[in-house]
């Protein structure tokens, strides 16, 4: 849909094997955005059968699951609107949202991008509290921003960042079984990620991140953060995300010893 009375916006999606979730999201923003360009790392399924319904701009890439940031460039690469609004198969933009955007690509923006509500529904429950009603940085200015980083990417903006409070609604998973093995393999990445940046890190600092700092982040998301607020999905989800912090240390531990043992044992 393009409109010569405001700037246009492209909707950028990263999809890999995302059959059953795909549609909503391109449901949620075909209507109103000028393009749709999608990004697929070769999925096995249906995915980009059901993404070609909607765009002929689905663009396939080998990545290796690792480095976020490099697909969501090319999918900015790829773009050709005024603005790029990136919505990952696991979210949908909400009518609120929509008219949000429609208003800022109408009227016009000293902000080069903004930063928006990002509403999770965590086990049949909307999250309030627990630092999970948050805000997310991923849409902006084409070519004022990129992203950088490995597995949680970060945008650098070029300019001002404004906020928008209509949300974008994102449904993580589906049971704590499925977290738990994202999760896993992600814990797996960081680890990788931490070591090849930092090598051996000081023991006492390894201890600190294992034993005192899934407490604290216990603490923050379910009494500073106010989880306590959601009930026992506030506390399962608390306890889940302190748990992430202490498997990502666990997994750079392990990394750190069996190479200190291969190291001993060859003498090398």
């Amino acid at each position: 849909m393009s409109a010569p009375d405001r700037q246009t916006i492209s909707a950028v999606i990263m999809t890999k094997n995302a059959e059953g979730l795909v549609e909503g999201t391109l449901e949620s923003v075909a209507s109103w955005v000028d393009e749709i360009v999608v990004i697929d790392g070769f999925s096995s399924d249906k995915t980009v059968e059901i993404c070609r319904r909607y765009t002929d701009k689905v663009f396939q890439n080998r990545w290796d699951g690792y480095r976020f940031c490099t697909e969501r460039n090319l999918g900015n690469e790829k773009a050709t609107s005024d603005w790029c609004f990136h919505v990952d198969p696991d979210e949908r933009a909400t009518p609120a949202f929509r008219d949000a955007v429609l208003e800022i690509l109408k009227s016009g923006t000293p902000f080069n991008a903004f930063e928006f509500r990002k509403k999770n529904f965590f086990l049949g429950h909307w999250m309030r509290y627990g630092g999970w009603y948050h805000y997310s940085l991923h849409f902006f200015r084409r070519g004022k921003a990129h992203y950088d980083g490995v597995i949680h990417e970060k945008l650098i903006v070029d300019g001002r960042i404004g906020k928008i409070e209509a949300p974008v609604e994102h449904y993580p998973f589906t049971s704590i079984g499925q977290f738990v093995n994202r999760h896993n393999g992600y814990s797996s990445r960081e680890a990788q990620a931490v070591y090849e940046e930092k090598k051996e890190l000081p023991e006492k600092f390894v201890e600190l991140q294992l034993k005192k700092k899934p407490v604290k982040r216990f603490f923050k998301f379910f009494i500073k953060k106010k989880g306590f607020r959601d009930g026992m999905h506030g506390f399962v989800f608390s306890v889940l995300f302190a748990w992430v912090h202490f498997i990502n240390w666990a997994k750079y531990w392990e990394l750190v010893e069996r190479r200190q043992f291969r190291t001993a044992e060859t003498g090398a």
